[in-house]
Formats: structure tokens, C-alpha cells, sequence
């Protein structure tokens, strides 16, 4: 079996999907639940990007336990040197550092000779390996490239002690073999490429990004680069959970094996799901909730008989529950305690009275419980952490023939409460203008999407608010059984995270 590497950019490539950003508490979390899962490597951000990149790579350095830490850097030495201070407490680091080698980027973007390229990429990988011993080189829009000059840039930078090359298809435009023969064609003619790592980092816009990655494994690669959800620059990256369960699945065809525990890519999708407030698609492969459920009766019948005729994987093996869960008022903490256990989820000490108390009555407005609610409720709690206002009453009057108004009572730091009323064209409006109205906070509300989690009437919903204030956006989640009332824990969610940001 061949060792596959897991290369996981969602900090990175998947953050900077338009709408994806995350503060530095957020981009903790997503990455201590991929060292649980057991990435590889972790690219952190772009420590160059901004002072607060730079902060998130060194917080993230010291809070990862197994997990190599890396930073992207351009081929360029200020670049490389904010790189290089921002992984310094890793316990595992690296350097990513990159440069265009299409004829496309050099003559339009870097207005550069590839010899001017070839000289960039030899000093920068040079200057890199004065900061860490593990440095990773791509060629920006390889697939694009003229093989001769890949082959040439790549052996000048494994004799500068590259120990990754990266092989891009940056714009999606290679096909499965296309891609697959030019990482044979490398493996077979850069002279010194056994001394190091093939990676691969294929974007999705014509559908083909997990294709492709397969295709390049086939081929000789041993590094895939990947994001959670596929999440990414346009159209998206190389679905993590896709390449993996792909692998395992077909371990007859690919000869290979990744070190991910794919028990937790449910639970690590749910959690980038739910802070960068992109839904998972109900039919996407692996994590959507139709993954492994069946309607029709003919499949219906062949999964009672053997479940194989129908099923590929099994559901437990990427973290659903084969069995459903039946929870209800009489049910006590160590119950609860104990499903969420088996879900995955660690629930501290301080979070145990709060949980168990939204579980109760939650319990007395449902029949039945399920795995869903459960997770709606902890996210939900959870995302309360470090507001500054939280809501302690709402009442709203609505109606066909009426102005629609709310009256809205906040907790500021979990103690001064303050009251306001205000008015507006639905109550959603009325909320947002009356928590403006208290807060003083003026910004837009971009988007606004409501889905119930569990069936039924009595089902809780997830409600997802985008607000955009000074150019930035903002996203906010907020679960309930009333859909007013989830629409107000999101946007005092985004409305928090925009204070926290300024």
C-alpha cells in the first residue's frame, strides 16, 4: 500500500471562496478537528495576507498537536520571511512557496523571462530553507505549462532542497488523462524527483477536480492537496472526504492509503459548514444527508436483503449513525451526555447545565429527538461564546394587516440588559432594526436562508445571515424551533462577529 499525504487548504484556498471568512477563534477550531481527523499537513493561511493571517498561522502553530503547519508564500522574500516568523512555534512546520510558469502568467502577470522565473524559484526555495528544513514548491498553472520548463524548474529546485512539488491544475482545465500523463511524464523525467513528494492541487471548474486527483495518484503522486466540502477559489478545490473514501473504497484500484480517521468527516464537514455558513448540498457525495439514504422501493428491498447491492460504504465508516436516535423529555443527562459522545462530540463541563437545559425544552416541544437537533443545539450554544450581546427576549407582532414590530431585550457582556422597539417591511427586518437601533452597528444584510434540520412541523431550523459592513462579510448561524427567533440568534451571531473583527 502506498502512503498517501493529505495536504488540507481550507484554512487557505477554502477561506478565500467569496463569503468564507473566519476569525482567528473560528480557524482554530476547524484546525485542531483536522488534526483529529489526521491531515498531514495544515496550511494555515497566507501569513503575508494581512496581520491577522499572519496571527491566526502562529496561534494555530502552537494549538495543533500531530499536524505539520504551513504557510503559503509567493516566490518573493518578504513573503517568505512572515512565512517563516509565523510557523517558528510549530512543532511540525513548512514553507509553501510558489511561482506562475505558464507562458499565460509570465508574459501577462509577472511580465517575466522563465529564466528570470527559474532564478525567483532557486533563491526563494533556498531562502525558505533557512526558516524550516520542510519547503514545498508549486508551479502556479502547470497544467498549463510547457513540460520541458516543469522539468527544468523542478530539478532546480530539488537540488535547492525542495521536498515537495506541487503540480497545479490552477484553473481547472485539465482532463483525468491529461493530468494523469503529465505526472507521469515528470516522474519518469525530472532526474532527482525519488528525493522528494509528487502533491497535486486541482480546482473544480469543469467538474473534474476529484477525477483528476485520483488520476494523478494512479500516476505517481503522493501528496493530494484538498479542502473540506471542496471548498474553494470559483467553483472550489478537490473534496477531501471525496479523494479519501475514494481511495479506501477502491484500495483494489489505487494500492494506497491515507492516515485519515474517516469516522470523523462527517463531524468535520457539519463543523466548516456551519462557520463559514456554506451549506452542504443534501445529494453531495460522502457528508450530504441523502448520501446513504434510500426511497426507492427497489433499492429499499435489495438494502434489507444485502446492504452492498445499494451501498458502497458503509454510513458509520464517514460518521452517520446506523441506528436513529430516540431521546425525549424523560431521558437524563448521561444519555444525552453519552449520544453525543457517540457522535463525536466532547462536551466540557461548563457546557453540560446550558446543553442539557436547551435539550429539555426542546424535548417538551418535540415527540422525538434526533442526531440533527442535538448537533443544531451544542453549534448553537457554542457560537455564543465571546458575544458581546446575546438575546434575552424577543417578542414580535406580525400579521397581513399590520407593521410588523419587534421589541427586542439584549444582554451586553451577560449582564447590562438592554430594550428596544422598531419596526419593519417583515419581522426579520423589524429584529435586525431594532438590535441596530441598541447596538448602534449599521451594516447590510446580504443574505438570509432558513433550513429545518430534522421533518416534521416541529422540526428545528438553522438560520444563516450574511452581513456586509465596511466591504467585509459576515456570517452568523442561530438554531430554534421558531424560525423568528433563529433568525435573530444569526444575525446577533454575524453582528458580534463584525464587532469582534473591528
Amino acid at each position: 500500500m502506498k502512503q498517501i499525504k493529505i495536504f488540507d487548504t481550507t484554512l487557505r484556498d477554502g477561506e478565500q471562496c467569496p463569503g468564507a471568512s473566519l476569525n482567528t477563534e473560528e480557524k482554530i477550531r476547524i484546525a485542531i478537528a483536522l488534526d483529529s481527523l489526521g491531515v498531514d499537513i495544515i496550511e494555515a493561511g497566507f501569513a503575508a495576507a494581512s496581520p491577522d493571517d499572519k496571527k491566526a498561522i502562529m496561534q494555530i502553530a502552537e494549538a495543533v498537536s500531530n499536524t505539520r503547519v504551513c504557510s503559503l508564500a509567493r516566490a518573493v522574500e518578504r513573503d517568505i520571511k512572515e512565512a517563516g516568523e509565523a510557523i517558528q512555534k510549530a512543532k511540525k512546520s513548512r514553507i509553501h512557496t510558489f511561482i506562475a510558469t505558464s507562458d499565460l502568467h509570465l508574459k501577462y502577470k509577472l511580465r517575466m523571462s522563465k529564466q528570470e522565473a527559474l532564478k525567483r524559484a532557486c533563491d526563494m526555495v533556498s531562502y525558505a530553507k533557512t526558516f524550516t528544513d520542510d519547503v514545498e514548491f508549486s508551479a502556479e498553472d502547470a497544467s498549463r505549462s510547457d513540460r520541458g520548463f516543469l522539468k527544468e524548474i523542478f530539478e532546480a529546485v530539488i537540488e535547492k532542497g525542495a521536498k515537495t512539488l506541487n503540480v497545479p491544475d490552477t484553473v481547472g482545465y485539465a482532463f483525468n488523462d491529461e493530468f494523469g500523463d503529465l505526472i507521469k511524464y515528470l516522474k519518469e523525467n525530472v532526474k532527482n524527483i525519488d528525493q522528494c513528494d509528487i502533491s497535486i492541487h486541482c480546482h473544480d471548474d469543469l467538474g473534474l477536480s476529484v477525477s483528476n486527483a485520483l488520476s494523478a495518484v494512479l500516476n505517481g503522486a503522493t501528496q493530494i492537496e484538498c479542502t473540506i466540502n471542496g471548498i474553494g477559489e470559483r467553483a472550489g478545490n478537490t473534496a477531501l472526504e471525496e479523494v479519501v473514501m475514494a481511495l479506501k473504497t477502491r484500495k483494489d484500484l489505487f494500492q494506497a492509503k491515507t492516515n485519515i480517521d474517516t469516522k470523523k468527516l462527517l463531524l468535520t464537514s457539519k463543523l466548516v459548514s456551519n462557520l463559514t455558513g456554506f451549506q452542504v448540498p443534501p445529494n453531495k457525495a460522502i457528508v450530504g444527508k441523502n448520501a446513504f439514504a434510500h426511497e426507492s422501493g427497489i433499492h429499499q428491498d435489495g438494502i434489507l436483503k444485502k446492504r452492498e447491492t445499494y451501498e458502497i460504504m458503509q454510513a458509520k465508516d464517514v460518521g452517520f449513525a446506523n441506528n436513529e436516535l430516540v431521546l425525549g423529555k424523560h431521558s437524563g443527562r448521561s444519555a444525552l451526555l453519552d449520544r453525543y459522545k457517540t457522535l463525536g462530540f466532547e462536551i466540557q463541563e461548563s457546557e453540560i447545565m446550558k446543553i442539557f437545559e436547551r435539550f429539555k425544552n426542546l424535548a417538551d416541544q418535540k415527540k422525538e429527538i434526533f442526531d440533527e437537533d442535538l448537533e443544531a443545539i451544542l453549534e448553537d450554544e457554542r457560537g455564543k461564546i465571546g458575544q458581546k450581546y446575546t438575546l434575552d427576549l424577543l417578542q414580535i407582532s406580525t400579521g397581513n394587516k399590520m407593521l410588523p414590530t419587534a421589541t427586542i431585550r439584549l444582554l451586553k457582556d451577560g449582564k447590562k440588559e438592554m430594550i428596544s422597539a422598531d419596526s419593519g417591511t417583515g419581522p426579520v427586518d423589524a429584529i435586525c432594526n431594532a438590535i441596530n437601533k441598541i447596538t448602534g452597528e449599521k451594516n447590510i444584510l446580504t443574505e438570509f436562508s432558513v433550513k429545518a434540520v430534522t421533518a416534521g412541523i416541529d422540526a428545528v431550523a438553522e438560520v444563516t445571515i450574511k452581513i456586509e459592513k465596511q466591504g467585509r462579510t459576515f456570517t452568523g448561524y442561530g438554531a430554534d424551533t421558531d424560525i423568528i427567533v433563529a433568525s435573530c440568534k444569526a444575525y446577533l451571531n454575524a453582528l458580534n462577529r463584525s464587532i469582534r473583527a473591528k
